[in-house]
């Protein structure tokens, strides 16, 4: 604005006669105040007591000038003549317009009575909200965070949390930990206090988000061929839920379940005894459920009536693996539970048991042969020794009559045919021996009648030893090659005294066993005193 310095007069004129006069140095004004807004809105909130709001009209005046305290404020009621007497608490119970006249303080500017505060009341309302979060592994219990509650759209305000209305009303027990409070399905409430003051309630429900429902599952696998206790599993069929969406991962306890650690890391080929693992489903919300998954190791399932069978060497037999098994198939390419007619060897048939296959092998062995060990004879009496094959046993002379006594009586000098068979009643074996002449008596005077006993003649057979013993047991001579298997009478080059004494043959037949016989007799010794 401008401003200057001018001269002026005027007339006036009473009818007879007239006056001029002038005057100088008047101020002319040329322009107002200059504000930077017209018009300013704010809401109140009441007192809750009063129902008024309350209000520093002097705190808008930056909003209008720059530099306030060159300028002098007067405020009226939009409509009114008469200033607001008290305008730092200015008290009003409806909407309000407030109209401010501005002075310029330096008297160079018009006033400007263009500015208007508009005041409204408006009370500060909070409103009830929710919060869901994650009831993880149905423990009934989360953590919320409360202060994202959304109760107001006001900022800048204040909350407070309380478990109980009698709480919030006292002020007394305040949640100390809103951003991460434990607490299962219920409510909390919150008072909200504004910059200006105005406070409101709400009521802050606490539930759940649709959590993941589970049930424990079992898995059953079979065997693995070499390790019979063991098997693989494929975690990820274990049927725990037909909820859809979803994601699993798999633990070997529920400590890492619950942290989420050492997660498996080959759940479809999953090796283990039976057992339990677990598994951790969390839902597209985040939140999970931990089920229990049993593991059991299907073991080899084997046919308890097959075993192993001795048969003679070109006999035949027949295997049969007994019944309650869902399928066989044999060695031999037969599917039937029994297979007739097999010779010496080894067999294995694929019991199945479900969807598992046990493996069993069975043996048709060679009855073992009995063994003739040794023969003892004495005097016409031959006695038949037998070791191995499976007793009983039964011996025959002739490989026609059988008889369970291994002794033989009555028999005549020469060569005798023995015949033994065991249990297994396959081809006997048989044995050839020898039943030796039978000497009693010599009378070794030199008139070459009885003077010596000779068993020279069986000299062909293995190992032949013929001793002479006293009837203390003490031997006296031993008759071998060199001495022709003949005895004389004589001990130590000398004559021994008439009376009777033993003696025993033995030797080892010429069969593959070289078997042991031994022949034992007495005998008279009569020489010439």
């Amino acid at each position: 604005a401008t401003m200057g310095v001018g001269y002026f007069g005027f007339s006036g004129s009473t009818g007879a006669a007239s006056v001029r006069s002038s005057i100088k140095n008047v101020k002319i004004y040329t322009d107002k105040v200059s504000i930077l807004q017209n018009s300013i809105t704010q809401s109140f909130c009441p007192n809750p007591t009063t129902g008024n709001g309350s209000v520093n009209l002097t705190s808008f005046n930056p909003q209008f000038v720059s530099t306030p305290a060159n300028y002098t404020f007067t405020y009226y009621v939009l409509g009114s003549s008469t200033p607001i007497a008290n305008p730092a608490s200015y008290q009003f119970s409806a909407n309000t317009t407030i109209s401010v006249v501005i002075k310029d303080n330096a008297g160079v500017l018009c006033d400007n009575p263009d500015g208007t505060i508009q005041l409204n009341l408006a009370p500060f309302n909070a409103t009830d909200a929710t919060l869901l979060e994650c009831n993880n592994n149905n423990t009934n219990s989360a953590v919320y965070n409360l202060t994202t509650a959304n109760v107001t759209s006001t900022t800048g305000v204040t909350k407070k949390y309380y478990k109980t209305m009698n709480d919030l009303t006292a002020g007394t027990n305040e949640i100390t930990n809103p951003s991460a409070y434990p607490s299962g399905a219920g409510v909390v409430f919150v008072k909200v206090t504004t910059t200006q003051g105005c406070t409101d309630t709400a009521q802050i429900t606490l539930g759940f988000l649709p959590q993941v429902i589970l049930n424990d599952a079992t898995i059953e696998s079979c065997f693995i061929e070499n390790n019979t206790t063991s098997a693989a599993f494929d975690l990820t069929s274990a049927n725990v839920t037909t909820q859809t969406g979803i994601t699993k991962k798999f633990y070997t306890s529920l400590a890492n379940a619950l942290s989420g650690t050492n997660e498996i890391a080959n759940p479809t080929a999953y090796v283990s005894t039976s057992t339990t693992v677990y598994v951790r489903v969390t839902n597209t919300t985040g939140c999970y459920t931990i089920a229990k998954i049993n593991l059991i190791v299907l073991p080899p399932v084997q046919s308890a009536v097959l075993k192993d069978k001795a048969i003679c060497i070109d006999g035949r037999t027949d295997l049969d693996a007994g019944p309650g098994f869902d399928g066989y198939l044999w060695s031999t390419g037969a599917t039937t539970q029994a297979i007739q007619g097999v010779p010496v060897g080894i067999y294995w048939v694929q019991l199945k048991t479900g969807n598992c296959i046990t493996i069993q092998t069975v043996r048709v062995n060679a009855a073992p042969q009995p063994v003739i060990s040794t023969i003892d004879i004495t005097n016409n009496t031959i006695t038949v020794n037998v070791n191995g094959g499976t007793p009983p046993y039964q011996y025959s002379l002739d490989g026609v009559s059988w008889q369970d006594s291994n002794v033989f009586t009555g028999l005549p000098r020469g060569e005798v045919k023995v015949f033994v068979k065991d249990h297994y009643n396959c081809e006997p074996i048989q044995l050839q021996i020898t039943v030796p002449n039978l000497i009693n008596a010599i009378t070794p005077n030199g008139d070459n009648v009885n003077d010596y006993i000779d068993y020279s003649a069986l000299a062909y057979k293995k190992n032949l030893v013929f001793a002479v013993y006293d009837r203390y047991g003490n031997k006296l001579y031993e008759a071998d090659k060199i001495r022709n298997y003949k005895w004389d009478g004589t001990a130590s080059g000398k004559k021994i005294i008439t009376g009777t004494y033993w003696y025993t043959i033995s030797w080892n037949e010429n069969d593959r066993n070289n078997t042991q016989t031994k022949y034992s007799g007495w005998v008279l010794v009569k020489n010439r005193e």
